[in-house]
């Protein structure tokens, strides 16, 4: 089954997103690929929106910040958008503020996250900010670490306004928070677009050789249920669960009910809600996890 690639595009205010984010459309227009774009504002009124092409399906998400006050608006405007149009890839541009963990819980609905494969998470950083990021405000400080820490490709911006000795710190600080990103120096979001193509986002379970790997990045998984299963098997797994498992979310239908319940799991806090229509039994898990296969497994094993 074809899946459409999601492309999170994170940073701060001012840091280049919108720039990268033309650059990148103007790529997938000369590759002839079906893109939509997605573009998500703190205030009532669209300020980039003039950077998407009238041709690319644009779904513009304002008044809130899809991590947390407007989630329903996001779940939505994706289900539209994929049944609509037959997508290649779609490009998500958050706002300043948005946490990248929050925001793959936000975009992978139980509904539909079986279509879709996460590439990455691309985030944008001002090169003199990054230096002077004790000076933030502390919550500020903690997003701007969060947002590098979570990426897979990180683009420093303004480059040209550092010296050489600045740009080797940026580079050897931003690299000790996550080895594991790609990080180059840029100025106006310029890079090779081959990088973009390179992305691989851990999406299903690794080779069996990966657990060597000390590869912490967050990265996703999709099960879903043939049927139904028992909670106490299943609360059982829950407890046995490593606290690398940040987020799990979707549809479990237990052998005593007759319709599914709502599942949500955040940081080992289980929470239930009773549905009363059949849904998709799609599980949605997020953590840092190298290789899936195990709790694959384990899920499996609950249905026998």
């Amino acid at each position: 089954m074809k899946k459409t690639e999601v492309y999170i595009l994170s940073g701060f205010l001012g840091t280049g997103k919108t720039t990268l984010l033309k650059q990148i459309l103007q790529h997938e227009k000369d590759n002839g690929r079906t893109i939509a774009v997605m573009m998500n504002e703190l205030g009532s009124v669209s300020i980039d929106s003039d950077a998407v092409d009238t041709d690319v399906p644009l779904k513009e998400l304002l008044g809130g910040c899809i991590c947390c006050t407007i989630q329903d608006k996001l779940e939505s405007q994706i289900q539209g958008l994929l049944f609509d149009h037959d997508l290649d890839a779609i490009y998500i541009e958050t706002t300043g503020a948005a946490h990248p963990v929050e925001v793959l819980d936000a975009v992978l609905s139980p509904l539909f996250a079986d279509k879709l494969a996460i590439k990455g998470i691309i985030t944008t950083v001002d090169g003199q900010q990054w230096l002077n990021r004790r000076t933030l405000d502390p919550q500020v400080h903690q997003l701007l670490l969060e947002q590098v820490k979570h990426a897979d490709l990180i683009i420093v911006n303004k480059s040209d306004l550092l010296n050489e000795a600045e740009k080797a710190k940026v580079n050897m600080d931003i690299q000790g928070f996550n080895p594991q990103a790609k990080c180059i120096l840029s100025t106006y979001s310029k890079m090779p677009m081959k990088l973009l193509e390179g992305l691989a986002y851990t999406e299903e379970a690794k080779s069996s050789g990966a657990h060597v790997q000390s590869d912490l990045r967050i990265s996703t998984f999709v099960h879903r249920f043939d049927g139904a299963i028992s909670q106490k098997d299943f609360e059982d797994f829950l407890r046995a669960l490593p606290d690398s498992i940040y987020r799990i979310k979707g549809y479990v239908l237990f052998d005593h009910s007759q319709y599914p319940d709502l599942f949500q799991y955040s940081y080992g806090m289980p929470l239930y809600m009773k549905e009363y229509m059949k849904m998709p039994l799609n599980l949605v898990f997020i953590g840092q996890v190298t290789d899936w296969s195990l709790l694959k497994q384990q899920l499996m094993d609950l249905e026998k």
